[in-house]
């Protein structure tokens, strides 16, 4: 395809102005999915609806050793409140959301590595044909993707402020 000079000033100045608008919605963004998901796990029977995801994960079914299942899923869910709220900080200090983008990853490379782990990713047609939790768990590599980005955003924000 062939712009016209002008048609390449109009899609960078168009790319530029959208590009700045959708780079603070990312941060409130994973803030917000953050503390909802968060907060979910404190509602009746998290706990027991997780532990099968977890039990059978052996990146984190140790953690069995360590917390009663609703003290882990307690756990999980403060985790995830402070990275919410560690993302939205990014307005405030971008080391804050360097923190959170990192917590963010190691979540969900344990949560991404259920699909390995757990059985049930797929239905009865076989893959590539997901069930629900398949479902749930393949979204969280376009999280992993974003809370990537996050990280080398809020490092080349931390840098430009201290400069």
């Amino acid at each position: 395809m062939t712009f016209t000079s002008t048609q390449l000033n109009t899609l960078t100045t168009l790319g530029n102005k959208l590009e700045k608008a959708g780079l603070p919605l990312i941060y409130i963004t994973l803030g917000v999915i953050y503390i909802w998901f968060g907060g979910i796990k404190f509602s009746a029977g998290q706990a027991e609806g997780m532990y099968g995801m977890i039990a059978n994960n052996p990146l984190v079914s140790w953690m069995y050793a360590i917390f009663s299942k609703q003290g882990l899923v307690n756990f999980l869910g403060s985790l995830e409140i402070i990275i919410g709220l560690l993302f939205i900080g990014r307005f405030v200090n971008p080391a804050l959301s360097v923190v959170g983008g990192l917590l963010s990853m190691a979540l969900f490379i344990v949560t991404i590595s259920m699909m390995v782990f757990l059985p049930g990713i797929t239905t009865d047609a076989g893959f590539p044909v997901l069930s629900f939790v398949g479902e749930f768990l393949l979204k969280d590599i376009g999280l992993f993707a974003a809370s990537l980005f996050v990280v080398g955003n809020s490092l080349k924000a931390l840098v430009a402020k201290s400069a």
